[in-house]
């Protein structure tokens, strides 16, 4: 099957383009992820959308046919996407907010690709490094858990512009997991990305405009929640956590993770980072009734990370 039929759905002209249907969507990208669609025709449809701009149908279609084609990894607790990670981001706090999360008793699968930036948005790299896989907590690479998506994704070297693709990737939860966390950079896709799940069926997610696109709460600013609970759309404001004004992320300011984590350095903004951010995810998951709560209980965990077995080798 060929792409033309959608692509002439959607740019055949003024008056007569029409956005694609949710099934039409998945029918579009199924074709995609099959590998043998015609790279003009993946790119004058990516286009047109990114142009016009995706509706939550098409997006919700996209990712129904990305969880189709993608052999699930074992189920987990929390879906944790992390495709962003800017060029002037730090060092990925929110690593140390997902080993929170474990350390209540949950499960938490990440996914991305993010090591192309800079050395800071390594995830992959930090997690190695500081060891922080395992009791709980994972990460797949995209490239070796959907090659094809994989390309998909590196298409933005080629067109010099992000994709509804990684919108998609976004919702992707590969392990099925019962709630999700997702970021954004741009804060009009966080109510996009919740109505889509809301298509798909999804019960539990919570989006945010994260540091660099990640799911990572800047404590110094009200954080505008969007998501779903028990498959019904939510609207929340999350009060601000301390009074700096810094930058969640200064420029060339990196964080040492390890020493942060071990109590080898105090850095209050930083800490405040890695316990809100854990706040929201703990939230996600029905931890807690309601944000406040689940503050003081990631500021717990915090506290309680100090014994032998949890210390970063």
């Amino acid at each position: 099957m060929t792409l033309a039929p959608f692509v002439r759905i959607v740019a055949q002209g003024k008056g007569r383009a029409r956005p694609l249907t949710q099934d039409e969507a998945l029918q579009a990208m199924t074709i995609m992820l099959s590998g043998n669609a015609a790279p003009e025709a993946v790119g004058a449809l990516l286009m047109v959308l990114r142009l016009r701009g995706e509706t939550d149908a098409e997006i919700a279609g996209f990712t129904a046919a990305l969880r189709a084609s993608t052999t699930h990894l074992p189920r987990a607790d929390l879906d944790w996407p992390s495709y962003a990670a800017g060029r002037t981001r730090g060092s990925p706090l929110f690593l140390l907010a997902a080993r929170l999360v474990c350390d209540a008793g949950y499960t938490v699968s990440m996914h991305g690709w993010n090591s192309h930036q800079n050395a800071f948005a390594d995830v992959r790299g930090v997690m190695d490094g500081l060891g922080l896989a395992g009791r709980g907590l994972t990460y797949t690479s995209l490239e070796n858990l959907n090659p094809v998506a994989f390309d998909l994704l590196r298409l933005r070297d080629t067109f010099g512009l992000r994709s509804c693709i990684n919108t998609v990737l976004r919702m992707f939860n590969p392990s099925g997991a019962k709630a999700s966390v997702q970021g954004v950079f741009h804060p009009s896709y966080r109510g996009l990305q919740s109505r889509a799940a809301a298509l798909l069926g999804d019960e539990n997610l919570t989006v945010i405009k994260g540091g660099g696109g990640e799911f990572e709460r800047n404590p110094a600013k009200d954080a505008a929640l969007f998501g779903l609970r028990a498959g019904v759309e939510l609207e929340a404001v999350a009060r601000a956590l301390v009074s700096d004004t810094r930058r969640l992320h200064e420029p060339q300011h990196d964080i040492d993770l390890k020493a942060l984590w071990n109590g080898d350095l105090d850095d209050p903004f930083a800490t405040a980072t890695v316990t809100g951010t854990a706040a929201l995810a703990l939230w996600t998951l029905g931890a807690c009734p309601n944000v406040h709560d689940c503050e003081d209980m990631a500021k717990t965990l915090w506290f309680e990370r100090l014994t032998p077995e949890r210390r970063l080798a």
